[in-house]
């Protein structure tokens, strides 16, 4: 089984934007843009909607009550179909469920229940789309380029999404409550077509044999991760951060308000910052990995520097202090994911890909409400700054997980390149 080493192959690992990657990359800003179109309505129109916040609170759990049901499913599915064709199928169908809803919504015909059952729906395309997604990768770069491939297409997705789609948001609302959503769902169409486009040989799937179940599947994907012991310790250190990261998610709006005092304005720019560092983190991923001597060392320094900065951040009481504080976490947290999506490419077998990745998202996503509750409590209990800390704890304790298989990193043969 291959893995990730420390060492570069700059022929190999070129990433040529022209033909396949470049038409990946568009499909993928372009869908990020629209959902960022819609993270920003759809809150909004919950709110016009009804004054329960456990009814809108429920339209934010149905984001990622589908991973934990359908996730390790649409895994499976991802290595038995040729991804492209899911991806792009699965776009087709989620700008038509936005289309559709864009409708209603202009009808004056839209109602919680319905933004609940779209949220679902569409996270539960999204088990599909993610996976295939993941799959489809390796088939259009080199093995050596998978890191500035992953590098790239986060670092693009996070620029269209925070700081062209959500500024654009407003704009379009201003027009009419339907037209983010109708602008979504073109993205969603423009993605289909862009993926559809690309000429690629499709992945090979698991050998057919008689008896196998979807479910038999199912389990030989959680089989092989739990065998392999990078993946393990890092989807067990994912696991423990993400109910980090879900309390201050859950909470950062009381911290900013609450703890530091701020309004609006403020939260605004304490987001911005720490989207700021995620786009840094992303282009500069490849030095960091040059600097700390492998992505080992990297993801042990990524890790515990996010630890250290949410231990600051829930200490300071500056504003300014607190957005730079965030961008740092954003940057590691960019370098992170970064490597984390290499090490699963990289690591797992082709026709085990897509099971191996959905058993990966199950397990870290399921982390994050539970944070999120979490992190309630611990505000409500103890202090606005109180899931900060809470989250630095978990991380810390997580990014350790890895320091018993960091020789398993080392001796690993296959190479890769960052930006």
């Amino acid at each position: 089984m291959a893995g990730i080493g420390t060492g570069t192959a700059p022929d190999a690992g070129a990433l040529a934007w022209r033909g396949g990657f470049g038409r990946l990359w568009s499909a993928a800003a372009v869908s990020r843009f629209g959902d960022a179109l819609r993270g920003t309505a759809l809150p909004l129109l919950a709110y016009a909607l009804t004054d329960s916040p456990l009814l809108i609170s429920l339209v934010t759990a149905c984001g990622f009550l589908p991973w934990l049901l359908f996730g390790l499913l649409g895994g499976a599915v991802a290595d038995r179909v040729d991804p492209r064709r899911a991806m792009w199928g699965v776009d087709v169908l989620r700008g038509l469920l936005m289309a559709g809803f864009a409708v209603a919504v202009a009808l004056g015909q839209a109602s919680i229940g319905l933004l609940i059952a779209l949220a679902f729906a569409l996270t539960t395309l999204q088990t599909l789309f993610d996976n295939a997604a993941t799959v489809l990768l390796p088939s259009v770069v080199p093995t050596t380029a998978l890191a500035t491939a992953n590098a790239r297409l986060m670092t693009g997705q996070e620029v269209l999404g925070r700081f062209v789609g959500g500024p654009v948001a407003p704009l379009l609302l201003a027009l009419g409550a339907a037209v983010p959503f109708l602008a979504d769902a073109a993205t969603y169409l423009l993605a289909a077509a862009l993926v559809a486009s690309l000429r690629i040989a499709a992945p090979p799937g698991p050998p057919a044999a008689p008896g196998r179940t979807v479910r038999h599947e199912i389990g030989d994907g959680i089989r092989a991760l739990r065998r392999d012991r990078v993946l393990r310790a890092c989807c067990a250190a994912v696991a423990l951060g993400n109910v980090g990261v879900g309390a201050l998610i859950g909470t950062l709006v009381v911290l900013v308000k609450g703890w530091l005092g701020a309004g609006d304005t403020g939260y605004v720019l304490v987001t911005t910052g720490y989207g700021i560092g995620m786009v840094l983190g992303g282009l500069l991923a490849g030095r960091v990995v040059a600097a700390l001597g492998g992505p080992v060392r990297t993801l042990l320094g990524a890790g515990l520097s996010q630890a250290a900065v949410l231990m600051l951040f829930a200490a300071v009481r500056s504003l300014v202090a607190a957005a730079v504080l965030l961008g740092l976490f954003g940057f590691a947290g960019m370098v992170w994911n970064v490597l984390e999506t290499t090490v699963v490419q990289q690591r797992s077998p082709a026709e085990l890909l897509g099971r191996i990745s959905a058993a990966f998202r199950t397990v870290a996503t399921a982390g994050v409400p539970l944070g999120a509750l979490l992190g309630g409590a611990a505000a409500a209990g103890w202090g606005a700054n109180t899931p900060a800390l809470l989250a630095g704890a978990l991380l810390g304790g997580g990014t350790l997980a890895l320091i018993p298989v960091r020789t398993a990193f080392d001796g690993s043969r296959t190479s890769h390149t960052v930006p």
